[in-house]
């Protein structure tokens, strides 16, 4: 998990038809994330009996224990539902424009969409990529999917999670949640992201119901150049573009549900950031539902992206070379105001320390305007080949 290769309100139509989270269907239906149930077609089942060495030492509850021998199965249905085509080049007018968009819109709904197996119980499908881990955003997006599907009239306010195992991109992920509380202000929920009978990834999700308060503050926004001076034409118009990398250059070219706009383009040709500040602006790749609790999830997915390259930042290296070997260890973030996920967001990055194997990172997130909606911080194993 966490490689880096490479809110409660009714959810509104967008383009096409309506979709929900919990839809498979192609319908967006009005309820919010809490309130919407999986449903799934009849898929032809095949045989399991090779899937008893999934769990042949595990300690999962027995009733998970019976879902995942549907593995083979679910993967089945899985891979007709996530199977997507890649763009790998800039739309070339405005009407492949748009149907590149909503196919990135799509991408990101399915990959946020969960099937609901049994009360609490819930399954997530990995999108079809190169990679050989599950990224590490998808799994914390789907854990506070799966959480927010339990809590009602509230929304997210924190998240704190640890990645235990790498996650196998090939097979679904099991989500268990566990409704720990339920108080007149604060709910919280455990998520558990099981594979191969094993826990994967485990997650702590506090909801918060919405209340006045006597303070009021946030830090400013750092003054960097707008998202609009960093898009493809623009950056297409400096020499370095030419000498950039391949892998570079398609963070500008690639269909991704995720837009992003690096800001210090310099760090990508061995330039040292001397104190590790970096910036780059990020948001979906194609407008969202007008659901708060899903532009949440959308954003914590998207939190992931990046982060560990401010350890890098110091160095002149990015998390692109190939002798790092870069691993997400935790992730926690706290959501401060509203704001959408499809909208220009800032994330400004900082490592105060790195040692001995790991590193720590910092974000905030913030609105073109300035107003300061979440913060992130993340430790990532950050360890070199040996030769």
């Amino acid at each position: 998990a966490g490689g880096h290769n490479g809110g409660g309100a009714g959810v509104a139509a967008w383009p096409g038809g309506e979709r929900g989270i919990g839809d498979d269907d192609g319908n967006l239906g009005p309820e919010p994330l809490s309130q919407r149930q999986g449903q799934r077609k009849p898929c032809k089942r095949a045989a399991t009996n090779d899937n008893a060495t999934l769990y042949r030492h595990t300690q999962i509850p027995d009733q998970i224990l019976v879902l995942l021998a549907d593995l083979r199965w679910a993967k089945q249905c899985g891979e007709t539902r996530a199977e997507r085509p890649i763009v790998d080049h800039p739309p070339r007018n405005d009407g492949e424009k748009a149907h590149s968009m909503s196919k990135s819109l799509i991408d990101l709904i399915s990959i946020l969409d969960l099937e609901q197996l049994e009360v609490n119980l819930f399954r997530g499908n990995s999108p079809k990529t190169s990679w050989q881990r599950v990224f590490g955003g998808q799994v914390i997006g789907q854990a506070m999917v799966a959480a927010c599907r339990t809590v009602e009239g509230r929304l997210p306010h924190s998240l704190h999670c640890y990645f235990v195992l790498p996650g196998d991109p090939q097979i679904p992920i099991i989500y268990q949640v566990e409704r720990l509380r339920d108080g007149k202000s604060y709910s919280t929920r455990r998520v558990t992201a099981i594979q191969h009978g094993n826990a994967i990834f485990s997650i702590m999700v506090s909801f918060h119901a919405e209340e006045e308060s006597a303070f009021d503050h946030q830090d400013k926004m750092p003054d960097v150049p707008p998202p609009e001076k960093l898009t493809a034409e623009e950056v297409a118009k400096q020499p370095m573009f030419k000498e950039m990398p391949e892998f570079i250059r398609r963070y500008y070219e690639s269909d991704r549900p995720i837009e992003l706009r690096p800001v210090e383009l310099g760090r990508y040709f061995g330039q040292k950031i001397d104190d590790g500040r970096i910036h780059v602006w990020i948001k979906t790749a194609a407008k969202l539902p007008d659901d708060p609790a899903l532009h949440m999830c959308a954003l914590a997915y998207a939190s992931d992206f990046s982060l560990l390259d401010a350890i890098m930042a110091r160095y002149g290296r990015t998390l692109f070379d190939k002798r790092m070997m870069p691993a997400s260890l935790d992730h926690a973030m706290w959501f401060h105001r509203p704001f959408r996920a499809d909208e220009w967001l800032l994330y400004a990055q900082d490592s105060p320390s790195a040692r001995g194997g790991r590193g720590l990172t910092r974000g905030s997130i913030f609105k073109p305007d300035g107003t300061l909606v979440a913060s992130v911080a993340q430790e990532g194993s950050v360890r070199e080949r040996k030769s």
